[in-house]
């Protein structure tokens, strides 16, 4: 049986997140239109069934109105992407925005298209490649009208109960960011206690640490089951990884916001302060938020 119409959608990006995401949706039956300058995905997604194409242009050509097209792109490719889409626009149509952009562009960003007739949603997605592929967490702002219209597809894409609308638009970015400072804090607090025990006099197992740590302890959770992949696939002296902590600019602006409204947040600007300390001063701390960022973000291992 072919898609339903509303089932027909356009989607912008297919790095690690964008391509899981796209594969998921063509397991529920959707016929996905698709661009990315990556032509090896390109050539990947049409064996799943999708629907490359060559140009932006040409995406909105093929995808029925009123279309939907959801961007996953890097938030510094985004306004690229906008301003090669917008003469081909027509009102009615929607975009989202699942990257993590800036709050306050996402805002200017929906008042802009307003202005055409175009609905805009900013959407946060945490979860990593494998929350993309099996089911994310989706934090989603912009007008309730359209979130509602639209909510079949979010809840297709999120796991079980794992979406929400959180206000008007901004609100959904601003919550991913803050989500993304506070894991931060929660990666490195992590970090620095097993440094503390690889150093202690205990010759302790770490990947038999992390095993227990999740199993049942009040710390149990998704980053204690990452590190001790970690630690199964490297060792314990996590090798492939230099301790040179990148950090993609969400910490920083949560931080900024925080300043703003005058809430003081230290945990999250000292681990801020760490990952860029890093980079001249790398340590085993720092190897092991480099190896989490790897297991969850697929980030690639930097090595010595």
């Amino acid at each position: 049986m072919a898609p339903s119409k509303r089932k027909n959608i356009a989607y912008i990006g297919l790095g690690k997140m964008g391509f899981n995401m796209v594969s998921r949706l063509l397991t529920k039956k959707y016929r996905v239109s698709v661009y990315d300058t990556d032509k090896q995905a390109m050539r990947r997604i049409k064996k799943l069934g999708g629907n490359p194409v060559s140009s932006l242009q040409k995406l909105t050509e093929v995808t029925k109105s009123p279309r939907l097209l959801w961007i996953m792109v890097p938030h510094g490719v985004v306004a690229s992407v906008l301003k090669e889409l917008k003469p081909h626009l027509r009102k009615g149509d929607a975009l989202v925005d699942g990257g993590n952009s800036p709050y306050w562009k996402s805002e200017e960003r929906a008042r802009i298209f307003k202005k055409k007739g175009v609905h805009f949603l900013d959407v946060g997605v945490s979860g990593g490649p494998s929350g993309a592929k099996d089911g994310a967490s989706l934090m989603i702002g912009g007008e309730k009208g359209v979130f509602k219209k639209y909510e079949f597809l979010f809840k297709d894409l999120a796991v079980k109960n794992g979406y929400a609308h959180l206000g008007p638009s901004g609100a959904g970015h601003f919550v991913k960011m803050i989500h993304n400072g506070i894991e931060y804090g929660m990666m490195q607090s992590l970090s620095e206690g097993f440094a503390v025990m690889k150093k202690s006099k205990f010759q302790l197992d770490l990947r038999e640490v992390a095993r227990i740590y999740n199993r049942g302890s009040v710390i149990e959770s998704r980053l204690v089951g990452w590190l001790e992949n970690a630690f199964k696939e490297y060792g314990s002296s996590l090798k492939p990884f230099s301790g040179s902590v990148a950090q993609s600019g969400e910490g920083l602006w949560t931080v900024r916001a925080a300043e703003k409204l005058k809430v003081p947040v230290p945990i999250i600007k000292e681990s801020l302060r760490f990952r860029l300390r890093s980079k001249n001063k790398p340590n085993y701390t720092s190897q092991i938020l480099s190896a989490l960022r790897n297991q969850f973000g697929g980030h690639t291992p930097i090595k010595k």
